[in-house]
């Protein structure tokens, strides 16, 4: 797909909190572009910011922080059916992936409300046409990334839409807490009793696993190790959901969500069209930690329900707590 997008366009917010914590925000797919915690950077993605409205960034790239929207994850069958009307969507080898073609993830989100006062925030706005992708109704669409003085991310998606439809919003952030190299021993924990099953196009099949005795046991804190991810965990309804630790810069992340889920991916290698704006390791470089609903929801009736409503609100809150260690 040619480029479109003018560099123009692009903006910058700039979150710092008493500590120097600094979070950057990128308009373009609503992105975390950075976010320094006692000098480290603990996101990887493309070094430019420019490097994201590329042909290839979109060719080749991986979400690196984006908003991904309307539907995150993996739906079945080129479509899906609303109050008995069927939708068609994108769909490469019969799968449909992070809001089709040209989600969320590639647009000019509006910069709207910001404080840069105690806990700074900004709120990022998009609206997105009925049919746009195929999905139905017109929805409204807001993020807001708080920065607190506590060292917490606190992110904020909420939706509004005037017709029936599905939605699932996620942030696509790939962490790596030693700011540099690979996560392989990084310590994870997941609350989680049971994990989706998939087929080899990694669609649920509709069945949840249970992960003791599994190599995806993280009840109990462990090194990630080699261990292949790209994982839905059911989470439980505990506080931090999710703990990574990295081992060099003994930097910690607390994760809590109100969502079902955790999508946990490792990408076994990244791009090497660009220059990142951490020392990546060859492989194993990142940790996604991606909280929504399950997948292929619209075709999984006994899955958590995925569906919005006219005067309903839709809201993912998720929380990213740190800890420096010292």
């Amino acid at each position: 797909m040619k480029n479109t997008h003018p560099f123009k366009n692009l903006q910058l917010v700039k979150l710092v909190n008493k500590n120097n914590t600094e979070l950057v925000i990128l308009n373009f797919g609503a992105t975390i572009f950075s976010l320094k915690i006692n000098g480290i950077n603990v996101i990887v993605g493309p070094e430019k910011p420019e490097t994201y409205l590329s042909d290839i960034y979109h060719t080749r790239g991986k979400f690196f922080g984006a908003s991904v929207g309307r539907y995150a994850g993996r739906i079945s069958k080129g479509g899906f059916e609303v109050e008995g009307v069927k939708y068609a969507i994108f769909e490469k080898d019969g799968v449909h992936i992070h809001g089709g073609e040209c989600g969320f993830s590639y647009k000019f989100w509006k910069v709207g409300e910001m404080s840069e006062t105690e806990d700074p925030y900004v709120i990022l706005e998009y609206v997105s046409p009925h049919l746009e992708e195929g999905y139905p109704g017109e929805l409204r669409v807001q993020v807001k990334y708080t920065l607190t003085e506590a060292d917490e991310v606190k992110i904020e998606y909420t939706a509004k839409t005037d017709k029936k439809t599905i939605v699932n919003l996620t942030n696509h952030t790939y962490f790596n807490l030693n700011g540099g190299g690979d996560v392989d021993d990084h310590k994870l924990q997941i609350r989680a009793e049971k994990y989706l099953e998939t087929d080899a196009q990694k669609l649920p099949t509709g069945s949840l696993l249970n992960i003791a005795g599994t190599e995806l046991d993280f009840r109990k804190a462990a090194a990630i190790g080699e261990v292949p991810l790209d994982t839905v965990f059911s989470l439980t309804t505990d506080q931090k959901q999710v703990v990574l630790v990295g081992d060099q810069s003994g930097i910690s992340m607390e994760i809590t969500t109100n969502q079902p889920a955790v999508v946990v991916y490792v990408p076994e290698d990244l791009p090497g069209d660009w220059k990142y704006s951490t020392e990546t390791g060859a492989e194993r470089a990142a940790i996604c930690l991606e909280t929504q609903k399950f997948p292929d929801a619209p075709h999984q009736p006994d899955f958590p329900s995925a569906i919005l409503e006219p005067g309903q609100i839709y809201i993912n809150s998720t929380l990213w707590k740190f800890k420096t260690g010292s």
